[in-house]
């Protein structure tokens, strides 16, 4: 094993135990808009898989990097329509004539 190799090991590692710890430390109330707002946030991955598209020449490539857009697309859609549905709440509806 290189020392890269166990450099990025021991990253990944310790930033799913930290990602745990803060994760299990959001109330139940501010869940749904923190994960919509990171799922919004994959938008970085599709700029990652477009520049990633220039430099592919391989089917598996191809495939993994289809397979890559459409997890990232999925995220993004979601976290906005989360995000419309949770705004929705907080709308003035049409108020009853008293």
């Amino acid at each position: 094993m290189t020392e890269v190799l166990l450099a990025d090991i021991t990253v990944f590692v310790l930033s799913v135990l930290v990602g745990f710890e803060v994760i299990t430390k959001v109330p139940a109330t501010l869940h749904t808009p923190l994960m919509s707002g990171a799922n919004a946030i994959h938008g970085v991955v599709l700029v990652g898989v477009m520049i990633i598209a220039a430099s592919i020449d391989t089917t598996i490539g191809c495939l993994l990097l289809f397979v890559a857009a459409v997890f990232a697309t999925a995220n993004v859609v979601g976290g906005y329509v989360v995000t419309d549905r949770m705004l929705e709440m907080f709308r003035a509806g049409p108020r009853a004539d008293r």
